[in-house]
């Protein structure tokens, strides 16, 4: 089974990027998460938004 949720650091090794971009981007509102009994979870359809927003971006 795949995972459902990442952790900062486990979404930061997904996307290529630091663990500081990732909590930026989560500030910033452009990846989505949740808090979970006091941890921080990126669900993978989030990441996956996030890598087609990106890329649609670039694309125009």
């Amino acid at each position: 089974m795949e995972k459902l949720f990442y952790r900062p650091n486990d979404a930061a090794m997904v996307l290529g990027m630091s663990r500081t971009a990732i909590f930026r981007l989560i500030k910033t509102g452009e990846l989505r998460s949740i808090k979970h009994e006091g941890y921080r979870l990126i669900p993978a359809a989030a990441l996956l938004d996030f890598a087609r927003d990106l890329e649609s971006k670039e694309a125009a």
